[in-house]
């Protein structure tokens, strides 16, 4: 099993032990594969919930830019949901897994088909 395929299992265990959801495999590969290299980096690899400036970063970076999606307050909403429900006291926000359910919370799973 390669490296990358280990993460897409851990990633697919996190969604199924801290939400009960069972991953759409192929889309949870599909956006890990997005995530590129920064799955490997240890401080790239998380979403910091805390941080503003990170969120800001994923709302322009992934929901408007990969997502094509326009900017308005539900962006930023829709990224507070999901990592309310990943756990507000869960440290480890994978970003591949947040990346995933903000695909999902805007029904924007055919930018990866």
């Amino acid at each position: 099993m390669s490296k990358r395929d280990e993460m897409i299992a851990k990633y697919a265990a996190d969604l199924k032990e801290k939400l009960g959801v069972d991953a759409d495999m192929d889309l949870l590969t599909k956006v890990t594969i997005g995530c590129g290299p920064s799955i490997y980096n240890k401080d790239s690899s998380t979403v910091s919930g805390g941080s503003e400036s990170e969120l800001e970063t994923v709302k322009n970076n992934f929901l408007i830019k990969k997502l094509g999606l326009s900017d308005g307050p539900a962006l930023m909403e829709g990224i507070k949901k999901v990592l309310e429900d990943y756990g507000t006291s869960n440290r480890n926000k994978y970003r591949a897994v947040v990346y995933y359910l903000l695909t999902k919370h805007f029904g924007k799973e055919e930018v990866y088909s």
